[in-house]
């Protein structure tokens, strides 16, 4: 008999509820049961008439952990009644009815089946993840629900969510309420934020609580690096054979995960290192201390540059509350936060939805082949935001799996089948023909893991040639065990230990390296599960690593690389990247790359994993990305339009040469194009031509009806003025010989002109006889400088405009330095004159200084000839 879970009183309304209703959502804490007693509880129900129960889990992980939980409360194996669907896992049988598969095998099953045929209702659990996987398959089957399955189930499971959108967007379906069974934690803080490294803090609160609290110990860390570190830390503290260090990510073998997951044994503490793999779906035996570093590791995609990133980032508070949670399962515990009280407040309430922040690529692509060319079409607890799809359909279309409309091609249907994200589709798809299959399905396995190699000091090599060499010899070394079906297992039960032991015995090393070689096991059958799915070739070669740049061209037709004269590289998207200092001259060196790896901070991006590639191999491979380019453009370092025809791919230039004889008129562009960018400075101005500039610019701030002749309205204007004369010029050279008097004056009327003379006169004679110009650089004041000397006996200022603005006068000292600025010539006479007079006559006493200097004779030199 079964023992008593706190989800068990809620499920006859469940039951009840289904009979009449198509749709339910169904909340309870982690713990409470659900995953493992509501699928039993429908599995009689007479409206599910011998149709099959299919239950979405996030992780395989938990997948695998819930059918192998209901199996044996029934008595059985998984693969009867109750069997599971994962990434490179199956196993049910013509029995099953309970199919416990991660989302994106419910996709599959969607595209190639949509009425879902011999299905009586789909369960998404841990809801509250909002995985992309997860939204995605509730939109397509709520459609589904809609137009072809009136009689399909949908319910919705979840442990921290606000049931009442997700209830709505299903119809106002009803709601259910486990309250779960828990009892009291403990919480402590820290006192005050904390610099310590987070290995460090977390190994001490480890001991900390090892010392003062009682039971087994579930420590989360954002990643399987920490975790590695924190374990190794552990290890070498030697805390006794009776402290069993157990690590939990989803990447580990199965076996390692069942001894996290299973309970110790007599005088046994356990202490399991988890990601957030561990927070709501998996039941951790044992556990009655947890201490929580309050951060995870998501991705981060950036429609900006169309890369993704994973993050580190602070967990939200219903993440925490369930990580606390799980100290309370089976008695009273404690909780450690690695954070203050006053860091706990700054939390968000609820964890983005991955469909928010994610690479939508795969997503696009998937409601292409349902059909759908809006998303809008379908129903969403969050619809896509509008960037990323923007990007997704753009790289989509790059592929050839899209067209201008938005509509799937044959080539975009054939890769939705494959499962995997679309450009390694695209990218084996293109391999077939190369007959270089098994290299694309290892670059595929490799790119789709973290990096199994680590330089032991200094920077990791970036050449993704040296980890696909790697994998390539570990496998050849290593036969791969297979299931009975005769299909390659990528689960084993060899340890760490025992895959560093086969690799030492077969002497394969990486001198510099450390390399996890469970990882390698991993990736090595990964690249033989997706070579069960391609069409290889019976005369395939030997994998050429030379191909291996070309293959992930295909695959990043955005992230080609070349390389720029400051070592520096121009990817295709228009991009900036840097290549850290790597180990391989080979790819440092290289003229072109391709990028499978990089960031997007700062304006140009750091390159982790890259691969050389030929130009000769792109032009010969990848003509459907290039596109022939002919520019008539300015040359600015040559001073000079240029004629050019590229070959371009992307913002790359892959080849250029001259082109003889261009169209006058495009001749004509590229020149003015070339003055606007240089300014009008680049043109011959002479001191004439700025002057009928500038008073012909004083006339229309008068009078508006006059053309503006400033700066800004000249370029702005350049076509009209100027481009006429332009024609048969090309460089700088040629710009010298244009007259811009004339053309300029050419912008007046012959009455402006008369008036332009008339009124505003280049040139003042003054008492001395002197011609002085005058500056109309500030039409608010027109500025005439001139000796003092020599205006002697002139009595009132002069002034121009036929009498009405007076002159602004500089006047100025012997040396031609301004003494006094004036617009009233009569009062600095009468005034200024004779305190101006006592300063010059002691420092020009050579100089002539009347007394009176209206009687005096003005002279434009020391002074006036007798």
């Amino acid at each position: 008999m079964m023992k008593q879970l706190p989800i068990d009183p809620v499920l006859p309304d469940l039951q009840r509820i289904l009979r009449s209703a198509a749709n339910a959502v169904l909340v309870a804490p982690p713990g409470a049961g659900k995953t493992t007693r509501v699928p039993l509880a429908l599995l009689n129900e007479p409206w599910l008439m011998d149709q099959r129960i299919i239950m979405l889990e996030p992780r395989r992980l938990a997948a695998r952990s819930a059918a192998r939980h209901m199996a044996a409360s029934l008595g059985e194996r998984v693969g009867e009644t109750v069997g599971y669907r994962v990434r490179l896992d199956t196993k049910v049988g013509p029995r099953t009815r309970i199919e416990v598969i991660t989302e994106g095998v419910l996709t599959r099953l969607l595209q190639e089946d949509p009425a879902l045929e011999g299905v009586g209702v789909i369960i998404f659990d841990e809801f509250h993840e909002r995985s992309l996987h997860a939204d995605l398959g509730l939109a397509l089957c709520l459609q589904t629900q809609q137009v072809l399955r009136e009689d399909l189930r949908i319910v919705v499971m979840s442990a921290t969510i606000e049931a009442e959108p997700v209830a709505n967007l299903l119809g106002s379906a009803p709601i259910v309420r486990s309250e779960g069974r828990s009892f009291p934690v403990q919480t402590h803080y820290l006192d005050r934020p904390s610099d310590e490294r987070l290995e460090h803090l977390t190994v001490r609160s480890v001991l900390h609580a090892l010392q003062h609290d009682p039971g087994d110990m579930l420590v989360f860390l954002p990643g399987a690096a920490e975790i590695r570190r924190v374990e190794a830390r552990l290890h070498e503290l030697r805390l006794g054979n009776h402290v069993r260090i157990a690590p939990l990510f989803g990447v580990l073998p199965q076996g390692e995960q069942d001894a996290a997951l299973a309970p110790c044994g007599p005088g046994e503490r356990k202490i399991v290192l988890a990601t957030s793999i561990a927070e709501t779906s998996l039941t951790v035996e044992g556990v009655r201390i947890v201490i929580d570093s309050g951060l995870m590791r998501v991705p981060r995609f950036s429609p900006r540059t169309g890369m993704s990133r994973l993050e580190t980032i602070r967990v939200s508070r219903a993440s925490a509350d369930q990580r606390r949670g799980r100290a309370g399962r089976l008695d009273s515990g404690v909780c450690y936060r690695l954070w203050t009280v006053q860091e706990d407040r700054s939390l968000k309430e609820q964890s983005t939805p991955e469909i928010l922040e994610a690479d939508l690529t795969a997503l696009a692509l998937e409601l292409a082949a349902w059909g759908v060319t809006d998303p809008s079409e379908l129903q969403w607890l969050d619809p896509p935001p509008t960037a990323a799809m923007t990007h997704a359909r753009e790289l989509l279309r790059r592929l050839g799996a899209m067209d201008e409309r938005g509509v799937i091609t044959s080539h975009g249907r054939s890769l939705a089948e494959w499962g995997l994200h679309p450009r390694f589709a695209h990218m084996l798809v293109n391999a077939v023909p190369l007959k270089q299959t098994k290299l694309a399905c290892m670059i595929a396995a490799v790119l789709g893991e973290r990096d199994f190699m680590r330089k032991d000091t200094g920077t990791a090599d970036a050449d993704l040639r040296v980890r696909v060499e790697a994998i390539h010899k570990f496998a050849l070394a290593i036969p791969s065990k297979q299931s009975a079906s005769g299909r390659h297992s990528i689960e084993h039960e060899d340890s760490p230990t025992d895959v560093g032991r086969d690799m030492n015995y077969l002497g394969w090393t990486m001198p510099g390296y450390s390399v996890d070689a469970a990882s390698c096991r991993r990736i090595a059958a990964e690249a033989r599960h997706i070579q069960e799915s391609v069409p290889l070739s019976d005369q395939e070669p030997e994998m050429d690593i030379h191909s291996i740049g070309l293959l992930l061209a295909f695959a990043y037709p955005d992230r080609i690389a070349q390389r720029r004269t400051d070592g520096r590289y121009l990817l295709s998207n228009g991009r900036g990247a840097i290549l850290p200092d790597s180990g391989s001259q080979a790819i440092s060196v290289s003229p072109f790359l391709v990028a499978a790896d990089l960031d997007d901070r700062g304006s140009e991006s750091r390159i982790y994993l890259a691969s050389p590639v030929d130009l000769g191999q792109l032009e010969d491979h990848c003509q459907q990305l290039m596109k022939q380019e002919k520019s008539v453009e300015w040359d600015r370092e040559a001073g000079r339009v240029r004629a050019v025809a590229r070959l371009k791919l992307g913002a790359l230039v892959l080849k250029e040469q001259p082109v003889a004889s261009p169209a006058p008129e495009e001749l004509l562009t590229a020149l003015l194009q070339g003055i606007a960018d240089e300014g009008l400075e680049i043109l011959p101005w002479t001191r004439a031509a700025r002057q009928v500039q500038q008073r012909a610019y004083f006339m229309h701030c008068a009078d508006s009806s006059w053309p503006d002749l400033s700066d800004e309205a000249l370029l702005d204007s350049l076509e009209q003025w100027l481009g006429p004369h332009l024609y048969g010029l090309k460089s700088r050279n040629d710009l010298a010989r244009l007259g811009l008097t004339d053309i300029l004056e050419a912008m007046l009327t012959w009455e402006q002109r008369r008036e332009l003379d008339a009124s505003v006169p280049t040139h003042i004679t003054v008492p001395s006889g002197s011609r002085i110009a005058v500056d109309y650089s500030d039409p608010a004041s027109p500025v005439l400088s001139v000796r003092l000397q020599e205006m002697f006996g002139l009595q009132d200022t002069p002034r121009i405009a036929k009498g009405t603005i007076p002159i602004t006068l500089h006047l100025l000292s012997p040396a031609q330095r301004p003494v006094q600025v004036t617009k009233d010539l009569a009062s600095f006479w009468q005034n200024a004159y004779f305190e101006v007079k006592k300063d010059l006559k002691g420092r020009y006493p050579k100089h002539y200084w009347p007394d009176d200097p209206l009687a005096a004779m003005p002279t434009n030199r020391a002074k006036p000839r007798n």
